[in-house]
């Protein structure tokens, strides 16, 4: 969208990082309209401080939009720290079933409206009337499911830690993660996505304790039922691997539904076999 689709419109685009407001503060041109955030990411879990980009924004007369798919509008409220538009990937937690795709955007009645009567209707947004029930459906249970689900994170979050083939994890609401103290101010919740450094000397390790896992699969997508897992090394040859490249050891794991111990059975398997 921002690198082949928005520049054909005369769009360009800043990237920054946006954990210092600073940087927010030097990108800002005279033509700049839109700041577009994602707090937190869903690899890393870097956050932006929504509420001091909100300021900075609005003193400059620039629309804010958040992708505040990992929080949901349970963990964390955007508009109510002064985001003027929320965005969430409705195919995840609100969902929650792994059944449908859909997304949400909320802010004032004025600035939906002008949305409305704009672009959107001509760009296929529009949601089938099955595909609405059965986001209906998942809002129904999100409150249970996200309860379960950041508890069985912590459990897992907790295991991993501990685990001597291990090297850290990244959790927003784990002490040890470098914005722990911004998380816990404008986040009530973190969800059940983290991810976690290996000790691995190559890429078939990492290959082999996936594929060791019984249960827990394989895929790109989070916020349903299933317990999945993704390793950042997927898209690298075995030659392209770099052990030093702490990336290259990085596993992004989402946790579903199912019961904690069970969870953490199939990984002490996993890596049993991937390190014997």
């Amino acid at each position: 969208m921002f690198d082949v689709i928005l520049p054909r419109f005369g769009v360009a685009t800043t990237y920054i990082d946006g954990t210092r407001i600073g940087n927010f503060e030097r990108a800002v041109l005279p033509n700049t309209t839109l700041i577009y955030l994602e707090s937190p990411n869903s690899w890393d879990y870097k956050l932006q401080d929504l509420r001091a980009v909100a300021e900075l924004a609005r003193a400059e007369n620039i629309v804010t939009i958040v992708d505040n798919s990992y929080c949901t509008p349970l963990y964390q409220r955007p508009i109510a720290l002064g985001i003027d538009i929320a965005m969430q990937t409705a195919t995840k937690y609100i969902g929650g079933h792994s059944d449908t795709v859909g997304g949400v955007l909320c802010g004032t009645k004025e600035m939906m409206k002008k949305i409305f009567e704009s672009e959107f209707l001509n760009t296929g947004s529009g949601v089938m009337p099955f595909n609405a029930w059965l986001l209906i459906r998942g809002l129904r249970t999100m409150p249970t499911r996200l309860e379960q689900i950041s508890r069985t994170t912590r459990k897992i979050a907790d295991f991993l830690k501990r685990h001597p083939r291990v090297e850290g994890i990244l959790f927003p609401f784990d002490e040890s993660f470098p914005q722990y103290q911004l998380a816990r101010q404008q986040m009530t919740g973190a969800c059940g996505l983290l991810s976690f450094y290996v000790k691995a000397g190559s890429r078939a390790e990492i290959v082999t304790f996936c594929e060791s896992l019984k249960h827990i699969m394989m895929a790109v997508s989070w916020g349903g039922h299933e317990s999945l897992i993704l390793p950042k090394c997927a898209s690298l040859t075995g030659g392209e691997f770099d052990t030093a490249n702490r990336d290259h050891r990085m596993l992004r794991l989402y946790t579903g539904l199912e019961d904690p111990d069970y969870l953490i059975r199939d990984l002490e398997q996993a890596f049993l076999m991937a390190w014997a």
